[in-house]
């Protein structure tokens, strides 16, 4: 599976973010955006980790206070990470 770009994780997270620096929309926004953002993070990521990554994100949007995890940034290294290391291991 090809994975997201780094530009486009750095997107979603900023997105994700917006909605926290609304005071009051914020929270509405969350709501809206939480299942929304976990559907993008379990088709950008696929696979167990995907459905694992999907879940802590949409916690993590929906929880007041918590958007400022870069959930999709974060996914994006440790797939860079353990890409490499196939990479060097064969």
């Amino acid at each position: 599976m090809k994975q997201p770009s780094l530009l486009f994780c750095i997107v979603m997270d900023i997105i994700g973010y917006a909605t926290y620096s609304i005071p009051v929309l914020g929270e509405i926004g969350d709501a809206l955006w939480a299942p929304v953002s976990a559907i993008i993070f379990y088709i950008s990521f696929g696979g167990w980790k995907g459905g694992f990554g999907a879940i802590f994100n949409f916690v993590e949007e929906i929880l007041p206070g918590t958007d400022f995890i870069p959930s999709f940034t974060i996914m994006w290294l440790v797939q860079r990470a353990a890409r490499k290391k196939i990479a060097t291991s064969v």
